[in-house]
């Protein structure tokens, strides 16, 4: 809330700090410890999962160098880098998704709607398509598409600068655009090829490697921190971007950061897992009821993406003998919110 005030002559515009009480005020740092927690839990319950067996103490043990060298095989070099890029990619999918739904004021707004994901998609397939993925990989591939597809929204997107309405109509439409495009070249693929294709396409963490943890690892290192240090004016920028303004918020710039920071986000993690759908757009969501905030807490919301990427990894796993993509199971578990949401926001006539 915002308030006029008075002072020797003086008109002042600041923003009002809400009446929050005690406990409000630790349950957003309760939520985070506890969403750590079971992150924590399902990382080291993940790598207990495979053709042989491990306890939790096994799995510890292995991850710190003890044990014997046939275990510490299986967890250092099979199951612990699928763990890290399942727990890192969903710390990236849920900040991102927390970025572009506070930014653009719309809870609907995710890397999944706008075409990041979709652009990330378009370049692999078009590489494994066209013979030229075997020299860059599936990772750079990934990852320029996706940087591409971000940049390409925020410039049809800016006219005297960008708004959050035009970000999302201007991403719905290089979504549109980018999977009729990989649905074109899967139709004139090779079978070889487009199982090739299909089987990323879905997000996956089988068959990771340590080349796919540490570009993901290094981009977290650098772009979470630049996120943090520009969420203290993602308050401003929800009360519309003239009183940002004028309560001294550089809003176009501060726009811009966020936005190329979440693609990157984003990007990287689709590089190294794949597009695993609605984690960026639910992650959000379910962070913010527990923690009971305004909008979209950061934190929280990376924590939760992580949960949700690890769980869904589990669940895959656990279901058949043989396990399913993850991105199948959060499509699973996504597409009922995404129908609550839309639901919610037809109820109250606004776009979210």
């Amino acid at each position: 809330m915002s308030v006029l005030q008075v002072r020797r002559g003086r008109i002042t515009f600041r923003l009002a700090k809400p009446a929050v009480s005690g406990q409000v005020r630790l349950r957003l740092p309760a939520v985070s410890l506890v969403l750590a927690g079971l992150a924590f839990a399902l990382f080291c319950w993940g790598m207990t999962i495979g053709d042989v067996p491990l306890s939790v103490s096994d799995v510890l043990a292995a991850v710190f160098g003890g044990g014997d060298s046939g275990t510490g095989y299986i967890v250092q070099e099979l199951r612990l880098p699928r763990a890290l890029t399942g727990l890192l990619a969903g710390l990236a999918f849920g900040a991102s998704g927390a970025v572009f739904q506070t930014v653009t004021r719309n809870p609907l707004a995710s890397p999944d709607m706008i075409g990041i994901n979709a652009g990330a998609a378009t370049a692999v397939v078009a590489g494994i398509s066209f013979g030229f993925g075997g020299g860059l990989g599936t990772t750079t591939l990934g990852l320029l598409g996706g940087l591409l597809a971000g940049l390409l929204v925020y410039v049809l997107a800016w006219r005297r600068g960008t708004t959050g309405y035009r970000i999302i109509l201007v991403g719905i439409g290089i979504f549109a655009m980018c999977t009729s495009l990989t649905d074109y070249l899967l139709s004139r693929a090779q079978i070889t090829e487009a199982q090739a294709s299909i089987g990323w396409l879905v997000g996956n963490l089988a068959n990771r490697g340590w080349e796919h943890v540490v570009p993901l690892a290094c981009a977290l290192a650098v772009l979470l921190p630049l996120v943090l240090a520009l969420s203290r004016w993602m308050r401003t920028l929800q009360l519309g971007d003239d009183v940002a303004a004028g309560l001294g918020t550089p809003v176009q710039p501060v726009r811009l950061g966020l936005l190329l920071s979440g693609a990157g986000l984003v990007a990287f993690a689709t590089a190294s897992a794949g597009p695993v759908s609605f984690v960026a757009l639910t992650a959000p969501q379910i962070a913010q009821r527990l923690a009971r905030q305004a909008s979209p807490p950061l934190t929280a919301s990376a924590l939760t993406g992580a949960v949700v990427v690890l769980g869904s990894d589990i669940v895959a796993r656990s279901l058949t003998a043989s396990p399913l993509p993850v991105g199948i199971v959060t499509g699973a578990l996504g597409a009922p919110l995404l129908l609550w949401l839309l639901a919610r926001a037809n109820r109250s006539g606004s776009g979210g």
